[in-house]
């Protein structure tokens, strides 16, 4: 049977998934808080990232003073965050031993210890780039075996109803603290140097390690399978679609990351102090934080995700490129509000298309991609601006991020075509037939359906596979 001649009426809303799901989840999640033992989690977890972006943005101010240099702070980012891209799997098998509890409060404390010696060096005297370094490493090591703990710990604390909304709570405290930490980093560091934010890091680590003690053991949880992570591995690579939001995941790290490497640069540039790029890191944490008390107006999808990801791509270059202050600020702060619609979009999809049995497996992954693609951004960020400038750097960063609505711009521009073809002899009329019975094609049509009515011929014929 061929083909209507009917011309699909284009809605742009359902195709880049911006129409809205009729379905409004509001902001329910602070609820979970009146369990009193998540809420002493909430509390020490809430104080813990509030120390960690401290130190974070101290961190890369000091680097950049010692050495004026984006490859350096490249690099001290880098090392931070390269664990998770060695040793998550490992970290997640070391969990599964010997308890996420135990492993988290373990991590705290050696955490706390690390950042304490690391506020005596930057107290006592000048400290170098390559203690820095160490330090960093060292943080970035016990984070990796914190992560998994933090989950493992989560779902123990609270009832199975309460799951969703405490992992939320938990993604809330890591922003909460990314908004509101680096602007007072900036005045500790300018006020009474940078040991000062360091020993205020290790000691929330040790208000954590408190709170997780007043919070209890917790209800049991079962054991995960030591080959989770492996499994998911092989889920993404058979299943294209995962693997393609498992790309978009990585690609909101990487197109973000400048605003963490390059804002000192980019602050000099702009002939402000360089403690600014504390300000910038504010804003985006802020515009992710803000971002996620208004209710979900749209249905996660892959297509959401690529509208969003565009969107901060865009807000990325107008980062590197704006010669204007309060615009960079703007761009950075729409940055963060993509960056949440984008993890949010993918982060659920991940976990639908998972079978329950697996759903695990596959978000473990989700981390590993999140978390392990930083040390690599940070790195690209700091040789090629060494190179070619911050401008062209954070521009190269986000292109990535805009490939996904490439791709539908291509198919929009394909179906529309021919919709239009209408090919006069047999031989175009078979190739044209050989086209729309792609299922890629189908779906993508489909999208772009007005009402769709599979059942209706009138709205569109059926195609011969």
């Amino acid at each position: 049977m061929s083909r209507s001649n009917t011309t699909v009426p284009l809605m742009p809303a359902a195709y880049f998934g911006l129409s809205k799901s009729g379905e409004q989840r509001p902001g329910t999640s602070w609820r979970v808080l009146h369990n009193p033992s998540f809420r002493y989690y909430f509390v020490g977890s809430v104080t813990s990232d509030f120390g960690t972006w401290l130190q974070n943005t101290a961190q890369v101010i000091l680097a950049y003073h010692l050495s004026h240099s984006v490859l350096i702070v490249g690099l001290v980012t880098c090392a931070q965050f390269s664990s998770p891209l060695v040793l998550a799997p490992w970290a997640g098998v070391m969990t599964d031993k010997f308890g996420g509890r135990r492993i988290l409060l373990g991590t705290q404390l050696a955490a706390a210890a690390a950042a304490g010696l690391m506020a005596a060096l930057a107290l006592a005297g000048p400290i170098n780039a390559w203690w820095l370094g160490c330090g960093a490493i060292a943080s970035g090591l016990f984070f990796t075996f914190a992560l998994p703990a933090r989950n493992v710990t989560v779902r123990r604390l609270v009832p199975s109803a309460d799951i969703r909304p405490a992992f939320a709570m938990d993604s809330v405290s890591y922003n909460l603290g990314r908004a509101v930490a680096p602007p007072v980093s900036v005045l500790l560091v300018s006020t009474v140097g940078f040991g000062w934010a360091f020993a205020a890091n290790s000691a929330s680590f040790l208000v954590f390690a408190g709170c997780l003690v007043l919070a209890g053991h917790g209800q049991p949880t079962e054991k995960l399978e030591r080959s989770q992570v492996k499994d998911g591995f092989k889920i993404a690579l058979h299943d294209w679609r995962m693997f393609v939001l498992l790309l978009m995941v990585a690609s909101v790290t990487i197109a973000d990351d400048p605003v963490l490497v390059l804002g000192p640069a980019v602050a000099a540039h702009l002939h402000v102090s360089t403690d600014w790029s504390g300000w910038f890191i504010a804003a985006l944490g802020g515009g992710t934080f803000l971002g996620s008390f208004r209710p979900s107006m749209h249905k996660p999808s892959p297509r959401l995700a690529a509208t969003a990801l565009a969107i901060l791509a865009g807000c990325m270059m107008l980062f590197v490129l704006s010669p204007w202050l309060p615009v960079t600020i703007l761009a950075t702060f729409g940055a963060g509000v993509m960056c949440l619609v984008a993890n949010s979009a993918t982060r659920t999809v991940l976990a639908t298309r998972a079978t329950p049995a697996h759903e695990a497996s596959v978000m473990a992954v989700w981390a590993i991609a999140w978390a392990g693609s930083k040390p690599v951004a940070s790195l690209s960020d700091g040789m090629l601006a060494s190179h070619i400038g911050i401008k062209w750097t954070g521009v190269l960063l986000a292109m990535p991020a805009m490939l996904p609505i490439v791709v539908l711009l291509a198919l929009l521009v394909l179906v529309l075509a021919v919709q239009k073809w209408k090919p006069r002899r047999s031989r175009l009329s078979s190739q044209r037939e050989r086209l729309t019975s792609q299922k890629w094609f189908q779906y993508t049509e489909e999208r772009m359906i007005a009402a769709p009515a599979p059942t209706e011929s009138v709205v569109k014929a059926p195609i011969n596979a």
